[in-house]
């Protein structure tokens, strides 16, 4: 499918097309017709000066004036019509016959064709009593008027013949230099018409492709941005409002899908945190009803069992202890204190409780300032460093674990670099879910609990894989100047 671009650029380019073609069409249709005209208003002035000078021919004759003497009395006088009126004349009988011509070829005894029959009888019934018969000959138009000659009672005595050859070469010439002026003018308005097509067309579809890219941009997922433009269109700015209507919507319906999610996901903790309760809870309720069942005072073992029971009540007290304090940790909004920190500094002091060798810090400058808490930030460095130790495999040769802080724009960022077994591709979705865990032990929550953190304090915090090469965090926070 076409642009619209290339379908407005030509769509003017085939109207200026189409207007040259009908301009000069027009224009061949108006000079044939003028010429039509013109022969046809040459050839009856001509008729009508002859028929003049016949009359006077008439009038002055001492010959009787009938059909037979005809030929007497323009003998010579046909002649001199003829060469004053610059045109060829025959004069015939009533019946067609031919009487005198101004051929200088003609003779008396020469037979020559008569008028035809069906000539005869249009001029003797038309009210003008004339009649203009057309032919072309070798592609050449030829007229040949017919009328009657009348003495002065107005009693016909013969029929007027004016053959009239068209040249048409005085218009032919005209219309070949139209043509070649109108073809020139052309050109330059195609030349133009390009240029004004192209950036015509380029100005119509502009605003209409920063819709179209601001379309493909737009997500679910992310902040989108509104078009503050004004078009000179009444249709592309319905557009853009309708556009700019449905971000709207969309920021709308995106609000209402993460609390829908995080609705959902405290669902699923909840029965999470009941299940966890529950596990717990059976054994104490079969340890419970064993010793009340089994109890005997006077059991010399009674003192073991008794220590035994304690210490499995008090295993399963601390197992749900534990569950309801990494839920409260989940679930606890971490409070802002405002606190300025260097966040070099903190990170690096956060690493300090490790004990690996192989975890190493990086940072090109001594202080890069931020608001923030100081635990609530440890918390974050402890979590990420925990996590990239327990994914770097036991018997693993080369242990590498990276800590850099560095500056980028307004944000400081905050990576944890690590050449563990990295994150599966079906995991790499719900790193961040609560509950979702790749360990043997634990909740899932500490990453749950850290993006919480982050977000509260308008950071993000993101990650880059590669299963079997390893993982990088990062954290980035907004800094403030001095």
């Amino acid at each position: 499918m076409l642009s619209l671009r290339i379908r407005i650029f030509l769509s003017m380019i085939v109207l200026i097309l189409i207007a040259s073609i009908l301009m000069a069409s027009i224009s061949l249709i108006q000079f044939k017709n003028e010429a039509k005209n013109y022969h046809q208003e040459r050839l009856e002035r001509k008729e009508d000066a002859v028929k003049e000078h016949i009359n006077y021919i008439l009038s002055n004759t001492t010959y009787p004036l009938t059909e037979k003497n005809l030929p007497l009395i323009f003998k010579d006088k046909i002649h001199e019509l003829s060469d004053i009126h610059k045109i060829e004349i025959n004069i015939y009988s009533l019946n067609g016959i031919l009487l005198k011509s101004s051929k200088a070829t003609f003779s008396v005894d020469t037979i020559s064709p008569p008028v035809p029959k069906y000539i005869i009888k249009l001029v003797q019934s038309s009210i003008e009593k004339r009649y203009v018969d057309i032919k072309s000959v070798d592609g050449i138009k030829n007229r040949s008027s017919f009328s009657q000659i009348k003495d002065d009672k107005f009693k016909p005595l013969g029929i007027l013949n004016l053959p009239y050859i068209e040249d048409d070469s005085f218009y032919e010439n005209e219309i070949q230099e139209f043509l070649i002026r109108l073809s020139q003018v052309y050109f330059f308005m195609l030349i133009i018409a390009f240029a004004l097509a192209y950036f015509l067309s380029s100005y119509i579809t502009q605003t209409l492709k920063t819709i179209s890219d601001k379309i493909n941009e737009t997500s679910l997922n992310q902040k989108n941005e509104k078009i503050l433009i004004e078009a000179n269109s009444k249709e592309i700015n319905s557009l853009i409002k309708a556009y700019n209507a449905m971000v709207d919507k969309l920021e709308e319906s995106a609000t209402m899908l993460a609390q829908s999610e995080r609705e959902q996901a405290w669902r699923e903790m909840a029965k999470q945190v009941a299940h966890e309760i529950k596990n717990p809870l059976t054994p104490m309720r079969l340890t419970v009803q064993s010793f009340e069942r089994k109890f005997n005072p006077e059991d010399p073992d009674l003192k073991q069992k008794l220590n035994d029971y304690t210490k499995t009540l008090i295993q399963q007290i601390d197992t749900m202890t534990s569950v309801a304090s990494a839920f409260s940790n989940f679930a606890s909004m971490p409070a802002q204190q405002n606190e300025t920190l260097n966040v070099v500094e903190v990170v690096e002091f956060s690493l300090d409780i490790f004990n690996e060798e192989y975890i190493q810090f990086k940072s090109d400058e001594k202080e890069i300032i931020t608001i923030m808490d100081r635990t609530q930030l440890i918390r974050i460095i402890t979590n990420l460093v925990k996590n990239a130790i327990q994914a770097i495999p036991e018997n693993q040769v080369e242990k590498s674990i990276l800590v850099e802080v560095k500056q980028v724009k307004n944000n400081v960022n905050i990576t944890v670099k690590d050449n563990g077994i990295g994150i599966e591709q079906e995991n790499i979705e719900r790193i961040f879910e609560p509950k979702f865990t790749t360990k043997n032990s634990g909740m899932g929550l500490g990453l749950g609990i850290i993006k919480n953190i982050i977000e509260n304090y308008k950071g993000t915090i993101t990650f880059e894989t590669e299963f079997g090469k390893g993982t990088t965090f990062t954290v980035s926070l907004p800094k403030i100047e001095k």
